[in-house]
């Protein structure tokens, strides 16, 4: 049961409506037709019954005149028109960002009714997943554009709940929580307040359609910001669906201001519309671009190839090939945690890991989701990636690394089967080499290699010298191996111990890059207050004045 504040002054809302708002949404005897915020139905959107996804611009939502057909990732079929703003239509999202001064819609002194206002959206947007019609809404919804098992989508709607339950209530305020520090004489105080940016911009994308934006755009909102939304077009139903929710929760329907266009047109956005901060999650090209257009005002959560050590101690052998190939190939890869390098301890090398791996991956298939496309690179691009790997001297196709056959997915996209390709460490670390080796392929693709007792510091050279640092696993028991690991490597999120993995983080650990002052978290207070706020120190000086108080000599 959740209790709700009545925000007097904001909401202007009845004493019962926290009641009434319940008690009027009861779907279980109701079509999926009938959710109230809903647009569109899941099972209906195909070629000959295509779905519309809007912009949303200073609180109206609007079509245009230019409209982007995507194809069902799985068939081809033309599925989903999408609203295209191009460059010339940039000038209402230009104002309404414009409009927002500096101190934010609310801070600590200004309409601070409203941190109360999103702990009761939060609450209720919180119940609204609950409720089993609506998660499976918004689990289908991610299935069609970003195509992956029902349990993985669902895990995205679970985690966004989860996160919605954990910001309820007084949580929001909690996150403005200011201190105190006595000052040199009486009368004077120095107080730190946490405070918004104002206008703000959020840019994320296909691979977690509800999970990263709606996680980002809450804490946006909590403090005192106002976003505008750019969610990679493939996929931005599902936000637009979830910002529908959102407004029957509460939401001010002008807090927020949601496009769909291309990034050129949202860079020129940005350009003109001076954000003071631009949160961006995506490929490191793109990240280091804006950074120097945006002259810094940017936090990042870039692209990672992230690494898997496995230490001497070899134990729970079926326990930790299955987490390998969950971390390789579910959702096809397509996580930026994703496991995109094993180093395997000669002990582990000399078990029938890498085979058991192999079984599992071939269990995976199109018709459940375990494997499906590729949304950013092809088939041919994917396989001509491996026939240079293969190059290498002593590499060698471990699994995979043939197409999927006996499906109806676009060119356009990817389609392979589970793959890995083993790699000499002595190879891995030539220069000439290094850098295809460890080329990100955000699709289901994996390099493995091995080391011998004396070779851990070429180990940790070789994940040393990688560009992004976001998730890591140190599996080992053998706590002075994970001591010497983790105290000479820097990944933001690492988790260590026999059950380590690098994907599946839930809501409630941090989750982001380390090693870059530019790095975003999302999920917890301390990336919220990291990624949308910066700190403001007031201070205090009343008085009174010294008794026989006089002016001083010059200095």
């Amino acid at each position: 049961m959740f209790r709700f504040l009545v925000c007097r002054g904001v909401t202007a809302r009845a004493p019962q409506e926290g009641l009434s708002w319940f008690s009027s949404f009861n779907l279980s005897s109701r079509s999926i037709h009938s959710i109230p915020f809903a647009t569109v139905d899941v099972e209906e959107i195909s070629g000959s019954q295509p779905a519309e996804v809007h912009n949303l611009v200073q609180g109206k939502w609007k079509g245009s005149s230019s409209w982007n057909t995507l194809l069902d990732p799985l068939n081809g079929d033309p599925f989903i028109k999408v609203a295209d703003v191009d460059e010339a239509g940039i000038q209402p999202y230009v104002e309404s960002l414009s409009k927002c001064p500096k101190h934010g819609l609310h801070n600590p002194f200004k309409e601070p009714e409203r941190y109360l206002l999103f702990g009761d959206i939060s609450a209720k947007a919180a119940h609204m997943l609950s409720l089993p019609k609506v998660s499976d809404f918004f689990t289908r919804l991610i299935q069609r554009v970003a195509p992956k098992s029902y349990q993985q989508a669902l895990g995205e709607v679970q985690v966004t709940q989860k996160f919605l339950e954990n910001f309820s209530g007084d949580q929001v305020r909690f996150l403005a929580r200011s201190f105190g520090i006595p000052g040199n004489h009486l009368g004077q105080q120095s107080h730190g307040f946490r405070w918004p940016y104002g206008p703000v911009a959020i840019i994320t994308p296909f691979n977690f359609p509800l999970e990263i934006p709606a996680l980002q755009l809450m804490g946006a909102l909590y403090m005192g910001n106002k976003p505008i939304l750019k969610v990679d077009s493939k996929v931005s139903i599902v936000m637009e669906q979830m910002m529908r929710l959102l407004h029957y929760c509460g939401l001010p329907v002008d807090d927020v201001d949601f496009i769909n266009s291309d990034g050129k047109t949202m860079n020129k956005i940005l350009l003109e519309a001076n954000p003071r901060m631009t949160l961006f999650t995506g490929s490191s090209r793109v990240a280091d671009k804006l950074a120097v257009d945006l002259k810094g005002r940017i936090k990042l959560e870039d692209a990672g190839f992230d690494w898997k050590i496995l230490g001497p101690d070899v134990q729970e052998e079926d326990y930790v090939a299955w987490i390998c190939d969950q971390d390789a190939y579910a959702c096809s890869g397509q996580k930026c945690s994703a496991q995109s390098m094993l180093f395997m301890h000669e002990n582990w090398s000399r078990t029938s890991l890498v085979s058991k791996i192999r079984d599992l991956a071939e269990r995976r298939n199109l018709g459940d989701l375990t494997i499906g496309p590729v949304l950013t690179f092809t088939t041919e691009a994917m396989l001509e990636h491996m026939s240079k790997l293969l190059q290498i001297p002593g590499s060698k196709l471990l699994f995979g690394g043939e197409p999927l056959k006996n499906h109806s997915i676009p060119p356009i996209y990817g389609a392979i089967k589970p793959t890995a390709i083993y790699v000499p460490l002595e190879e891995i670390l030539k220069k000439n080499t290094y850098e295809l080796v460890t080329r990100e392929i955000f699709g289901p693709f994996q390099i493995v290699t091995d080391y011998k007792r004396d070779q851990l510091p070429m180990v940790l050279d070789a994940v040393e010298r990688m560009h992004a640092h976001l998730t890591a696993a140190v599996v080992s028991n053998d706590p002075l191996f994970l001591q010497e690991v983790i105290g000479n490597t820097v990944n933001g999120t690492t988790y260590a111990g026999l059950r380590a993995r690098t994907t599946g983080a839930p809501q409630n650990h941090w989750f982001g890059p380390a090693g870059d002052p530019r790095g975003a978290g999302i999920g917890t207070p301390e990336a919220i207050k990291l990624v949308w706020s910066c700190h403001r120190e007031i201070i205090y000086d009343v008085g009174p004045l010294p008794r026989h108080w006089e002016i001083p000599p010059s200095t």
